[in-house]
């Protein structure tokens, strides 16, 4: 029995697609066949279209594989790097300094 899965948020979606362009161009600029990078990341053909096209079932293990046979895979450290809006929200929580009782 096959898990159901959600969809994803259009723009989620988009972006997931534009990471599969990005992804394909990087092989054909390498002049690597979709057959040839697959067999270099150990999955089918098939796994690696999906990838191409933007289907996020693939694993992020195929993922890795896939930017360190391109040579990008310094790329997977820069998701999340720089939480802006993370680093916010925790400045937000901080607790304020108490005042001195001496003054009064």
């Amino acid at each position: 029995m096959s898990r159901k899965s959600l969809p994803l948020f259009p723009q989620t979606q988009r972006r997931a697609e534009a990471l599969g362009e990005r992804l394909r161009l990087a092989r054909r600029r390498r002049r690597m066949s979709i057959q040839d990078l697959a067999a270099r990341v150990g999955v089918t053909r098939h796994t690696l279209a999906r990838l191409e096209r933007g289907d996020l079932s693939t694993g992020l293990g195929v993922l890795a594989r896939v930017l360190a046979v391109l040579g990008i895979e310094e790329d997977l450290d820069r998701i999340g790097r720089d939480d802006e809006l993370g680093r916010r929200l925790q400045d937000v929580r901080q607790p304020r300094p108490r005042r001195s009782s001496k003054g009064r």
